[in-house]
């Protein structure tokens, strides 16, 4: 069996209602793969922190991509971090000077990034910064916005990845629900989006659930099998 390694976002993708809850049937699918032999890495909007610790208590690949790509969990305090969070706090005090009701969300700490509350609008924020010659990645992962340093997204953050553990393009498989996923689906030979997905993110996979969420993963899992079981 050829080793495969599966970069897996987590909100909206493993967790269910939009609260954050994980889905225990697709996670005990991705840890059986684990215990196959595969890598299972979480690659998250979330804090690389929070993706390592739901790493171990998974039973995953204890490595982490996050903050949308720019910082990398290695262990409990191992951190790659591939972002400056100096430059996204810079351009937030540009979008407040010039649009209201931008207002910072209360997550875990980040180390490169800069999260929003989903409270004005994007385009109009990201026109502001390009007026202001502020180059910066503005993102929307459904759960929240987010600014990073460019160039850094999912994609760039588990290319590194790729890069440290000798990981080839055609042996990725990325799962993902929202348009942060897009970078990391040009990464990977196959890509699923899954049914809560938008059609811009469904058109850049090359595989589409029905299902939603967890119940999507576990779709994708059963549509895999025999190509898993042919490696």
């Amino acid at each position: 069996m050829k080793k495969k390694t599966f970069a897996v976002d987590i909100d909206g993708t493993i967790t269910e209602n939009g609260g954050g809850r994980i889905n225990l049937d697709a996670l005990e699918a991705l840890r059986r793969l684990a215990n196959m032999g595969h890598n299972v890495i979480f690659v998250t909007g979330r804090s690389s922190v929070e993706g390592f610790l739901l790493s171990v208590f998974a039973g995953t690949t204890k490595i982490a991509v996050g903050e949308n790509g720019g910082c990398i969990t290695l262990d409990s305090n191992d951190h790659i971090l591939l972002g400056d969070i100096k430059e996204c706090q810079n351009a937030l005090k540009i979008i407040q000077n010039n649009i209201s009701d931008v207002k910072e969300k209360l997550v875990f700490p980040r180390m490169t990034e800069v999260v929003l509350q989903r409270t004005f609008d994007l385009d109009l924020a990201r026109k502001v910064l390009a007026e202001n010659n502020v180059a910066a990645e503005l993102s929307d992962s459904q759960y929240a916005y987010h600014i990073n340093s460019p160039g850094i997204d999912k994609g760039r953050g588990f290319s590194e990845i790729m890069t440290k553990l000798s990981i080839l393009r055609d042996d990725v498989i990325a799962i993902g629900d929202s348009a942060t996923d897009v970078p990391l689906f040009k990464v990977a030979k196959t890509s699923v989006a899954l049914g809560n997905a938008s059609e811009q993110v469904k058109s850049e996979a090359t595989m589409v659930t029905g299902a939603k969420a967890g119940d999507g993963v576990l779709e994708a899992l059963d549509k895999l099998a025999p190509r898993l079981s042919e490696m």
